[in-house]
């Protein structure tokens, strides 16, 4: 049987948690995927960092609800996905990076953020071993945390199956099958499967699946490296982010897992373009002098081993969500600027409820943020 309500490509961070919501509400849903299973493109890259701590309420709305299902997870259906609420701590030492979290308070704490800006002391206790030297306090949202990309992306996919949604693997999408100006489906390189509606969850390659029906949509991959230590005795739980921009980095952040391991990622700036997923010898230098400069302590944790990823990149720093106006039928969920595993769980479901015509006024909020068709005229502060 290769006819269904929904087509979603791509089992990642995005597409699994938009199938599970499909699937619980019955609607009839295959995921189509070139890896060989869930979360073996950009979701194994991830670091695990949950937070609705963003600028923007549409990312707000979004995330608190992936926090609830994240921090509720193993109560409602028993698998660990090491879910661990620390908190994003965000250390100021430049009176300007305080003018600006202090500005955002007002639209956090209007949706519903439980954040405040703290003083130096408080983000030493938060951070213990902080450098203290011009530490002027920062900002702390306690509800924020983490948990494991594979381990959440494997649990969201068995619940999915128990609910009747169909997966296949090792399949390459050729194209979005499309006739007068709808879509049919998709055909990969060994079957057809039949569909009214596609859901663009393809990450990094979204461009190139919508080009298959001539539709151009503004997402840039980049590559960007991430690390992990050894693990030790726990003395943190918090992802801590430096937003202070230095040569060739803009900002960096890291946390220690349920495990004890610390786990690390920077942006580079410039951006480095492209699909290019091979470690760099500049990444680790560069990233451990801004780490242990921070916290000492961390001098002498080694390092197991790094990595490196794509980003999906808009140009204002927020995803791509919405209907296609020239081929019915096509929904993108594109974009995600690396922050498709916070976004996932909440935005299935209102991808969801996109499908079945039961938006909600917050879920407008979120749709018209993240409109395909915006302005892309005002970047997140927080991306």
């Amino acid at each position: 049987m290769n006819s269904y309500d929904v087509i979603i490509v791509g089992a990642g961070s995005v597409g699994v948690p938009t199938a599970l919501a499909l699937g619980e509400k019955g609607v009839s849903t295959l995921v189509v995927d070139k890896k060989p299973s869930p979360g073996q493109g950009e979701n194994k890259h991830a670091i695990g960092g949950i937070r609705a701590t963003h600028s923007d309420p549409a990312k707000i709305i979004t995330c608190l609800r992936s926090l609830e299902s994240f921090s509720t997870w193993a109560e409602r259906f028993g698998d660990q996905i090491e879910w661990v609420k620390g908190g994003y701590t965000f250390p100021v030492y430049r009176d300007a990076d305080a003018v600006l979290l202090k500005g955002m308070l007002p639209t956090q704490k209007e949706y519903g953020l439980n954040i405040d800006f703290v003083g130096p002391k408080t983000i030493q206790t938060i951070i213990p071993g902080v450098n203290p030297e011009g530490l002027i306090g920062g900002t702390f949202s306690p509800d924020d945390g983490s948990a494991s990309p594979l381990l959440a992306i494997s649990a969201f996919y068995r619940k999915s199956l128990e609910l009747g949604v169909q997966f296949r693997f090792k399949e390459q999408i050729r194209e979005i099958r499309v006739k007068n100006g709808r879509v049919q489906g998709v055909a990969t390189d060994s079957v057809n499967y039949e569909a009214p509606v596609v859901v663009d969850a393809a990450g990094a390659y979204s461009t190139d699946l919508c080009q298959t029906v001539d539709v151009n949509i503004p997402v840039v991959p980049e590559s960007h490296e991430a690390g992990i230590t050894e693990p030790v005795e726990p003395f943190f739980t918090s992802m801590v982010v430096d937003i202070r921009p230095m040569p060739g980095s803009k900002n960096y952040y890291f946390y220690q897992n349920q495990l004890g391991q610390v786990i690390f990622c920077l942006t580079p700036e410039p951006p480095i373009v492209g699909t290019d997923t091979r470690e760099t010898s500049v990444f680790l230098p560069q990233i451990s002098a801004r780490m242990v400069e921070l916290i000492p302590r961390l001098r002498n944790l080694r390092v197991r081993r790094v990595w490196r990823g794509l980003y999906p990149m808009s140009a204002d720093g927020s995803p791509l969500v919405g209907w296609n106006r020239e081929v019915s039928g096509l929904l993108h969920a594109a974009g995600m600027c690396g922050q498709g595993f916070m976004l996932g769980p909440g935005l299935g479901e209102v991808i969801a409820r996109m499908i079945r015509q039961e938006t909600t006024e917050k879920d407008q909020i979120v749709l018209e943020a993240f409109s395909p068709y915006r302005e892309f005229a005002v970047e997140e502060a927080l991306k």
